[in-house]
């Protein structure tokens, strides 16, 4: 069998490793696929990856959007016009749903952002079968229309966070916060203040803090990271993960780091899922992040037979694509 999988993110890119090293395990050939971004080309090397690179991300205007995923449908189209993978797998990539759904491609998409309105209207009506935590409403995928939901006792970051074995940091004498910036280029995003700046100058009284930036755009942000980072491994070694997003604050709660999750974009289902599930992830607002850092920050959770009862959704896409029909 014939799998392609497109990664647009650094979240993606992981996915994708994980779903490959499956399905190539059980002797099936993966197509691998993804586009010009910060994380996504370097992360998969790292992983050990060649994905095939087509188009980029471009999210200046929303005509430039429209022009570069246009781009990419259409390349797309002419690699599979004469021969066709058996199915699409990814993780809401709005080209892979779109060229696949043309080219009469079964698609098995995951998804865990319902406040990702766009996206989720330009790619869930297309798939075949939607997998999903069981942290999510049966109303998001009802409202999009959906065929068909596999629901699994998870979340997405299982899939590969088992898998991460972090390097050995050298100790230093204050704590390591990892502060990830806020999504600014999305367009879930577009409104939010990034005041990522003041929040590191604040959390730098606790110990030393290290930013994650999305596009490397801001040289003067206090104590800045430039380049790549393979957060989930940066995370292990932390004292404390912040972030204004979910994916490193999931990765840190899975390996028992303590994580804080700011305002109203952390207070997502599946945040508030494993917070319930008794993993160490805490939402709150960015005015209170310092007094929650300062309740949490160093302490260690042992989460390992937590994380072992949640499920891998990697098996759970193997298996719906080795029994998929039309």
């Amino acid at each position: 069998m014939r799998v392609w999988y497109d990664a647009c993110t650094g979240k993606q890119v992981r996915y994708a490793a994980a779903i490959a090293k499956k399905f190539r395990s059980v002797g099936h050939e993966l197509i691998f696929t993804t586009r010009e971004h910060p994380d996504t080309i370097p992360l998969a090397k790292m992983l050990g990856e060649d994905p095939r690179v087509v188009g980029k991300y471009a999210p200046t205007t929303l005509a430039s959007r429209l022009e570069e995923s246009s781009k990419r449908i259409i390349e797309f189209s002419r690699m599979f016009k004469d021969k066709k993978p058996d199915v699409a797998v990814t993780h809401q990539s709005v080209e892979l749903c779109r060229a696949a759904f043309g080219l009469g491609i079964p698609i098995i998409t995951t998804a865990d952002t319902p406040y990702a309105y766009a996206v989720n209207r330009l790619t869930l009506p297309f798939a075949h079968t939607v997998v999903v935590s069981e942290a999510l409403p049966k109303s998001f995928t009802e409202a999009n229309c959906v065929n068909k939901v596999v629901v699994f006792k998870g979340v997405d970051e299982v899939a590969w966070i088992r898998e991460v074995k972090p390097k050995k940091t050298v100790d230093t004498k204050k704590p390591l916060i990892v502060v990830r910036q806020i999504e600014n280029r999305a367009i879930y995003a577009e409104k939010k203040q990034d005041n990522v700046k003041t929040l590191t100058q604040q959390l730098a009284e606790l110990g030393n803090v290290l930013v994650i930036q999305r596009y490397n755009e801001n040289k003067e942000v206090f104590r800045g990271k430039q380049g790549f980072e393979d957060t989930a491994d940066l995370v292990a070694n932390a004292d404390l993960a912040v972030s204004y997003g979910g994916t490193i604050t999931r990765e840190a709660a899975l390996q028992g780091v303590p994580s804080i999750g700011i305002s109203d974009m952390a207070k997502t289902y599946v945040n508030t899922y494993l917070t319930q599930k008794g993993f160490p992830l805490f939402a709150t607002t960015e005015d209170r992040v310092v007094e929650v850092a300062k309740q949490y920050l160093g302490k260690r959770f042992d989460v390992t037979d937590k994380l072992a009862a949640l499920e891998n959704p990697v098996d759970i896409i193997v298996d719906i694509a080795e029994n998929i029909t039309i």
